[in-house]
């Protein structure tokens, strides 16, 4: 990866999360207290799913995949952040920003497919369940992983293939905490139609496109809970699809806010905010939202205790 033809700036300032030197100190230990909880709880998911046979499940499965790609997701920006807290001067390089950046739409884009394919194994286990293990093999289940990683490959090439084509000249202090696409854009000297485009575009099929599939795999999904008869089976079901309802909301929701906005300076200013619920709180959030009501995870957590492997 270069720079475009014509580019003068060869690294970028980042702005961090604020410009308060009283804060820096606090959010520091904030954000590396909550970094050191989704590494432990992330990997700990990993682990006790690897070590417990029960759990080598389609559920499961995805479950790995979401704790593995939120442990990645995390590390890419967390570390700089943290850099950036302590440091006179928060200064990333050209390419260091370009690769951030890839790394960044790379893993965000599997989340949202991740969760999409949770969705659809809740909808065929409790819609469809005398067709779970047909629909939901172990080939299938590869295949919808592989997909995401498809999806998420063509969508971070998009976002930085075009970002590369930019020239960037005098300005070079992005309004952000990491190298996120709109406050990159706004230092171009160059036209950004082509990659605001690329944004719309993508951005909106791997938003819009998972979330109407979400909703309508809970659509059904809720009518086939209302029409159980027994309160127990009710409860069941819901309690279920509640957890993975809670991180999807999160998710999306943060995301739409941040770049279904105006790219204005003052709403880039709330977009930090935004975005710290996608990059740090949902990555942590996740293993306790999956695993703190799941008798399966506490029961593999137990039984490994006991074994005295972790």
């Amino acid at each position: 990866m270069v720079p475009g033809n014509g580019s003068i700036v060869t690294e970028f300032i980042l702005a961090g999360l604020t410009d308060q030197p009283e804060l820096q100190l606090p959010l520091f230990v904030l954000f590396l207290a909550m970094y050191v909880v989704t590494v432990l709880g992330n990997w700990g998911l990993i682990t006790l799913i690897v070590l417990n046979s029960h759990l080598h499940t389609p559920m499961y499965f995805f479950l790995f995949n979401l704790s593995f790609i939120d442990l990645c997701y995390s590390s890419v920006f967390t570390p700089k952040m943290l850099i950036n807290f302590i440091s006179k001067k928060n200064v990333i390089s050209y390419m260091g920003c370009m690769t951030q950046l890839y790394f960044f739409c790379f893993f965000g884009i599997s989340e949202c497919y991740v969760l999409t394919s949770m969705a659809y194994d809740r909808y065929v286990a409790i819609c469809n369940p005398l067709l779970y293990n047909s629909a939901m093999s172990p080939k299938v289940c590869s295949n919808l992983m592989l997909g995401s990683y498809l999806m998420a490959f063509s969508g971070s090439m998009a976002h930085t293939g075009c970002m590369l084509r930019l020239s960037f000249c005098d300005a070079n202090t992005i309004n952000h905490y990491f190298c996120d696409i709109l406050p990159v854009l706004q230092l171009s000297c160059t036209s950004t139609y082509i990659n605001e485009l690329v944004v719309f575009i993508v951005v909106g099929i791997n938003i819009i496109v998972p979330s109407l599939t979400i909703f309508v795999s809970y659509g059904f999904i809720l009518f086939s809970i209302l029409h159980i008869s027994s309160t127990k089976g009710r409860s069941k079901g819901f309690s279920t699809c509640s957890s993975h309802i809670i991180a999807v909301s999160l998710f999306f929701g943060s995301s739409a806010f941040m770049y279904f906005k105006p790219s204005s300076a003052e709403s880039m200013d709330e977009g930090k905010i935004s975005s710290v619920f996608y990059t740090n709180t949902v990555p942590m959030m996740n293993p306790f939202i999956y695993s703190l009501r799941n008798k399966d995870i506490k029961l593999a957590l137990r039984k490994t205790l006991i074994r005295g492997k972790f």
